[in-house]
């Protein structure tokens, strides 16, 4: 065995992992499938010598993976960035054993690009804050359901009352579902039903994260600043983790999507909107923050004032001002403890 360091590269399924050994001169040394198992994985890391770093391709299972590594047997693992991912998919030559190959090449110069590995209580958060996204989701597509059943049948409610409201649903059980047709109505019902089981997860889901974060310097810091209620706090707790792991306000912004893409070729110099490779649920989130601001805070809503004086649109001026803002929360963040 070599003293020399080796570097290593895994492209990660969830049965097998393909592992790629290089040495410092990117002589390959192993490039096979063994079991997804640490007691497979371990006997192999340590045949060639000291591991210098080892990089994983980033998907589903592959945190896991890397947390046990590098908590358990003290190794230094990279996660490599999704966006870097998909494009090794468009490889025409695309396999395991090139892709590893490439992992373990780009950990050896130093040039993978790579993704922070959150800590066990943020992805925790982000278990949280994603299962009640996906209930408030479904909560929406069963009200869509119902408001469609509604007008394919075209049927009609008061003027008087706002739907959803108590009054709305009343009217909806004890009037609309008789109007509907058989099946009709037995659908409204069933996702009626539906909605009020979602309401009590929601509200439950809510209760453990609000009992999770009681103690949570950061989400308790974000929640006294204006603009920003409990799923604003929890959302960039989980989704975010740490404002200081950026170098800037303008990284942070980068991250949350809410920086411009640029399309520039030669002499034209265009933007393509906001950027793509974001999470949309984080995004979302701070565009509704933006929303907020500009009707209720004076300074965001004179800056939202002069952009749409110069005829923006609206929508673009909501993310300029979360673009802003969320720079500037950089500022007053980064130092809070996580």
């Amino acid at each position: 065995m070599s003293n020399s360091k080796v570097f290593v590269g895994i492209d990660y399924h969830l049965k097998k992992i393909q592992v790629c050994v290089v040495n410092s001169e990117g002589l390959v040394l192993k490039n096979s499938s063994i079991d997804n198992e640490m007691s497979a994985l371990l006997p192999v890391l340590a045949r060639y010598g000291p591991v210098g770093g080892i990089a994983i391709e980033s998907c589903s299972g592959a945190a896991a993976l890397a947390d046990e590594l590098v908590t358990k047997h003290d190794f230094v693992v990279d996660l490599a960035h999704p966006g870097f991912v998909s494009r090794m998919r468009l490889n025409p030559d695309k396999t395991d054993y090139s892709d590893a190959r490439i992992l373990a090449d780009l950990e050896r110069v130093g040039y993978l690009p790579s993704v922070w590995l959150a800590p066990h209580e943020v992805k925790e958060m982000r278990r949280l804050v994603r299962y009640r996204q996906q209930l408030v989701n479904e909560r929406r597509n069963s009200k869509l359901r119902i408001r469609a059943m509604l007008r394919d049948q075209r049927i009609k409610s008061p003027r008087v009352l706002r739907p959803w409201t108590i009054d709305w649903m009343m009217w909806l059980e004890r009037i609309a579902v008789k109007e509907l047709s058989e099946e009709g109505g037995w659908i409204v019902q069933q996702l009626n039903t539906r909605l009020s089981a979602l309401r009590v997860e929601i509200r439950e889901t809510e209760q453990r994260l609000a009992e999770r974060t009681e103690t949570d310097t950061l989400v308790q810091t974000l929640k006294k600043i204006d603009g920003i209620g409990p799923v604003t706090a929890w959302t960039l707790r989980a989704e975010v983790g740490r404002f200081d792991r950026f170098r800037s306000g303008k990284q942070l912004a980068r991250f949350c999507g809410l920086s411009p893409r640029n399309a520039s070729s030669g002499e034209r110099q265009a933007d393509a909107g906001l950027i793509r490779a974001a999470n949309g649920q984080l995004r979302a989130a701070l565009i509704e923050a933006a929303h907020r601001l500009m009707r209720h805070n004076p300074k965001w809503r004179e800056f939202a004032d002069r952009l749409l004086a110069k005829s923006k649109p609206y929508c673009l001026v909501a993310a300029a001002v979360g673009n802003r803002w969320i720079r500037s929360l950089y500022h007053e963040m980064k130092g809070v403890a996580a």
